[in-house]
C-alpha cells in the first residue's frame, strides 16, 4: 500500500473516532473496508504514535479504542463489565468516592480491575488509607467526613467573673482527709485503664491494616497468575489470611479454586478442599505458594484411578 495512502486511512480511522466515539476494530474495518487483520495492525500503529489511546476493559474478547479526550464516553459501554466489576462502577459512579478498607473483599478486587473508571490515590493521614476516586470526578471535592467542632467557650465571660464558694466547705462536709484521698485514686484508675485500651486499640488497627495488605498482596498474585493462564474470576467465596476460594471458569467450565499462602500443604487443605467442591458440586483445583510435599503428591496419584474402597466383614 503506498505511504500517501497509508496516511490517509490513518487520517480517516481518526475522522471516524471524532464523529462516532470509541471504537472495536470490528467498527473500524466495516467503515473503511478493510479486513479485520488490516484495521487491527492500523490501530496498532495509531496506538504506538499515541494518537489514539486504548481501554482496559474488554467488550467481548476485544478492547475499545479512542481518542484522548474521550474517556468519558467509556461510560456507554460499562453494561459490558463483569457482573461484580459492573456492581462496583453503579457503587463508585454514586458514591464518587470509597474507602477501599471498608468495601467487601469482592468489590476491592473489582476496583482494582476498573482500571478505566477507578482512580485510586491515598489519604495524607498516619495510616495512608486507599481511596477510590471516580474519574471524572474531581479529587478537589474529596472531603472525608468530621465531627464539627464546637467553637463556643466552654465557660461563659459571665461564669468566670461569678464568685464562687471555696472547695474548703466541700471538704468540711467529708470531715476526714481519707475520703478525698480515696477518690482521687478512684479517678486516677479509669485513666489509666482509658491508656491502655487506646494503645491496645492502635495495636490492633496497625496489625488489621498490615494484615489487609497481605491478604490484597497475595490476591492480586492469585489474580495474575489465573489472568495469564486465561482463566477468568466468576465470584470470591471466601478470603482470609491464609487463603482465597474463588468460583472460576476454565475453558468454559464452573470450578473452585481454592489458594493457600502457606510455605506447604497437607491432606488437610487438600480435604477441605473436596469437602467445598462436594457442598457446590464442582470439580476443584488447589494453588499452593510451594511445591506439593512428595507425601501428598504421592497421595493424589495412588487415587487418581481408585474405583473403591471397602471393608470385608
Amino acid at each position: 500500500m503506498p505511504a500517501q495512502n497509508t496516511s490517509e486511512l490513518k487520517e480517516k480511522i481518526i475522522g471516524i473516532f471524532r464523529m462516532k466515539g470509541p471504537r472495536l476494530p470490528v467498527h473500524i474495518a466495516k467503515e473503511t473496508g478493510m479486513n479485520i487483520l488490516f484495521s487491527s495492525a492500523f490501530l496498532s500503529e495509531l496506538v504506538d504514535e499515541k494518537r489514539i489511546k486504548v481501554s482496559n476493559m474488554k467488550v467481548g474478547s476485544s478492547p475499545l479504542y479512542f481518542i484522548p479526550g474521550q474517556e468519558f464516553m467509556l461510560e456507554r459501554f460499562s453494561e459490558y463489565l463483569k457482573s461484580k466489576e459492573r456492581e462496583a462502577f453503579i457503587l463508585l459512579k454514586e458514591k464518587k468516592f470509597l474507602k477501599d478498607s471498608e468495601q467487601e473483599p469482592a468489590i476491592r478486587v473489582a476496583l482494582r480491575s476498573l482500571k478505566d473508571f477507578a482512580v485510586p490515590f491515598k489519604y495524607p493521614n498516619e495510616s495512608g488509607d486507599i481511596y477510590w476516586r471516580y474519574f471524572t470526578v474531581s479529587i478537589s471535592t474529596f472531603e472525608i467526613k468530621k465531627e464539627p467542632i464546637n467553637e463556643k467557650p466552654m465557660i461563659s465571660e459571665e461564669e468566670i467573673s461569678k464568685p464562687k464558694k471555696p472547695l474548703i466547705q466541700i471538704r468540711e462536709k467529708t470531715k476526714t482527709l481519707e475520703i478525698f484521698d480515696k477518690k482521687t485514686s478512684v479517678v486516677s484508675e479509669p485513666k489509666a485503664k482509658t491508656e491502655k485500651k487506646i494503645k491496645e486499640k492502635t495495636l490492633k488497627k496497625k496489625t488489621t491494616s498490615k494484615k489487609s495488605k497481605q491478604n490484597d498482596k497475595f490476591l492480586e498474585k492469585i489474580k495474575d497468575f489465573l489472568s495469564k493462564s486465561a482463566i477468568e474470576i466468576t465470584s470470591i467465596e471466601g478470603l482470609g489470611k491464609d487463603e482465597i476460594v474463588l468460583k472460576v471458569k476454565n475453558n468454559g467450565e464452573e470450578q473452585l479454586l481454592m489458594a493457600f499462602n502457606k510455605k506447604k500443604i497437607t491432606e488437610k487443605e487438600i480435604i477441605k478442599a473436596a469437602k467445598k467442591a462436594a457442598e457446590l458440586n464442582l470439580k476443584y483445583s488447589i494453588l499452593s505458594m510451594s511445591e506439593l510435599p512428595k507425601k501428598v503428591s504421592d497421595l493424589i496419584y495412588a487415587l487418581k484411578d481408585i474405583k473403591t474402597v471397602e471393608k470385608v466383614e
